[in-house]
């Protein structure tokens, strides 16, 4: 693929007097209100291309701090360097925003081989949140014993004892049928362009919340049974490990050592186990928990608007990652580019309507916890008094399931929320999250940047990170289309995902739709239209049937 040679050329015509071309919204010259410094976007550019510091940014987010899994030791220093960089670079109300979440944990060393029937080390990872092997090695043999439902629980009682549980069902290979690397064609911008129909089903909700403690219940299972550790399989080929775990709380970590094996590694102990004896593993975890802090925490830092009644904008990204790799495209890059951008406008010295505030999230890859905590302490709160309380992974799957949604006296405070969470690829619009009113007006806000890629606006929602809890709460949150690379098909969670896979052409591309994006929405007249607040649905499908899983 061909390197853009876009920004060399936007550099090459930035001239002092070449400010024709300015953001939608912002005045210029004679047009502009005395004592108001419009930016155009010429200076944006200039300063996310000549001066950009995105990538150093990145690069100590990955190479020097490395995985920050929330609460870890790296996430507490990740924390306090990115608030020295908001301050140094003179942003305002630099601090963090705590909210409930669990334990610390990180990993020291780890190890994992076959030792019988021949040695082989292999590819592997301590599942995040397990214990340790009490610092020494733990060898035993193994057992194919896929657990899915509790009522699986019977067909192996009894015959766990002494051995590593294999727990996931082995299958035969999953090769990649598309080439991994990927940027989004016209086409394939066109077909996102399409309106989908909301579905309720508390029935599903609920079956969910079920499933949810299964993990405990299982854990709780192997244990009774005298099982000593388990071993799941990679969800991707390739010798690409995750080690991802949810049983975080103070209080439910498991209560066995649990490694994630590569799946060619995982789909060989199968065979053999088959074909008899079972192999024997030696397994080596030596993990940290920290319980220092049970608090986990968000990153604000702004530039303050003229207008105090002109309410504020934000652009956020999540700053954890899990621990297979560095945490690059998931999400160090998201977290540059919203430094960055802040970055960018504070050097210009820009004096927005609205406040900017920029914020780097905690807890997302344990549900979405730290925008919704968020959520739940600025804009509004769901559900009633005489709620029964959850927490983790219960809180994400319920927080849909309450109502009613109550407003909080800030509610109407935020104008805009934008965030980035889809790797290092090149921003190529937004999303409008189901709200038509805004289509026209972002298509004339990325106007300036078509020839940079970024000029897709479609009507359909996406989901699966932080502006998710605000759109059910009814404030405009949207999240940027982006070039997907190999973020879904080798990248994301797992153990290639450092700085390598980034793509700086890219990410200096981003930042600047980002900081102008931000600024037109920061000076526009009126904030943009909202969705009404919701209110709780009918069930789109009344004559549909379940088959619950227990």
């Amino acid at each position: 693929m061909r390197r853009s040679h876009l920004f060399r050329l936007a550099a090459a015509t930035v001239t002092a007097t070449s400010l024709s071309i300015v953001l939608p919204g912002l005045a210029a010259g004679k047009d502009a209100a005395p004592g108001k410094d419009m930016v155009p976007v010429n200076r944006i550019i200039d300063e996310g291309t000549n001066h950009s510091q995105v990538m150093v940014t990145v690069q100590h987010l990955t190479d020097v701090i490395g995985p920050r899994l929330t609460n870890s030791p790296a996430m507490r220093t990740a924390e306090a360097w990115t608030q020295r960089q908001f301050t140094d670079w003179g942003l305002k109300n630099v601090h963090k925003e705590g909210f409930a979440f669990g334990r610390g944990w990180s990993i020291e060393r780890s190890s994992v081989r076959m030792i019988t029937p021949r040695v082989v080390q292999l590819t592997a990872i301590p599942v995040a949140w397990t214990p340790g092997t009490t610092g020494a090695a733990l060898t035993a043999p193994v057992i194919v014993a896929p657990m899915t439902r509790e009522r699986d629980f019977a067909k192996w009682r009894g015959k766990l004892g002494g051995k590593i549980v294999l727990l996931t069902l082995p299958g035969t290979g999953d090769e990649p049928g598309e080439p991994a690397f990927k940027r989004l064609s016209g086409e394939d911008l066109g077909k996102l362009d399409r309106f989908q129909q909301p579905r309720y089903d508390p029935e599903a909700a609920d079956r969910r919340l079920k499933r949810l403690d299964f993990a405990k219940k299982l854990d709780a299972f192997l244990k009774s049974e005298g099982a000593v550790a388990t071993a799941t399989m990679a969800y991707r080929d390739g010798k690409l490990v995750s080690g991802e775990g949810y049983l975080f709380g103070v209080g439910d970590t498991p209560a066995l050592p649990g490694v994630q094996i590569a799946a060619e590694d995982y789909r060989r102990l199968a065979r053999l186990a088959k074909s008899g004896p079972a192999p024997t593993l030696e397994i080596v975890s030596d993990v940290r928990f920290d319980d220092s802090d049970p608090q986990a925490y968000n990153v604000i830092a702004e530039i303050p608007g003229t207008d105090p009644k002109a309410g504020y904008v934000m652009a956020g990204a999540h700053l954890d990652s899990w621990v297979a790799a560095d945490g690059a495209a998931d999400n160090a890059a998201g977290s540059a580019m919203i430094m960055e951008a802040a970055r960018i406008l504070a050097a210009t010295g820009v004096r927005p309507k609205r406040t900017i505030r920029f914020a780097l999230w905690a807890g997302e890859e344990q549900g979405i916890l730290g925008s919704m905590a968020y959520v739940t302490q600025h804009l509004a709160t769901r559900g009633g008094p005489n709620d029964p309380p959850q927490t983790g992974m219960q809180s994400y799957y319920g927080f849909s399931q309450k109502w009613p949604i109550t407003p909080l006296p800030g509610y109407a405070d935020l104008a805009a929320y934008f965030n980035i969470d889809n790797g290092s690829g090149k921003l190529r619009g937004l999303y409008a999250e189901t709200n038509p009113a805004v289509v026209p007006i972002f298509r004339d806000w990325l106007s300036p940047f078509a020839s940079m890629g970024a000029s897709t606006v479609v009507v359909r929602p996406t989901g699966g990170t932080d502006h998710v809890f605000m759109q059910q709460v009814g404030v405009p949150g949207f999240q940027f289309i982006q070039d997907p690379l190999d973020y879904d098909s080798r990248i994301h969670h797992t153990s290639a995902d450092t700085f390598d896979h980034l793509k700086a052409d890219d990410m200096r591309q981003g930042s600047i739709v980002l900081a102008s994006v931000l600024l037109s929405a920061a000076n526009a007249d009126k904030a943009l239209p909202r969705t009404p607040l919701p209110t709780k649905p009918v069930v789109t499908d009344p004559y549909g049937y379940s088959d619950d899983d227990d």
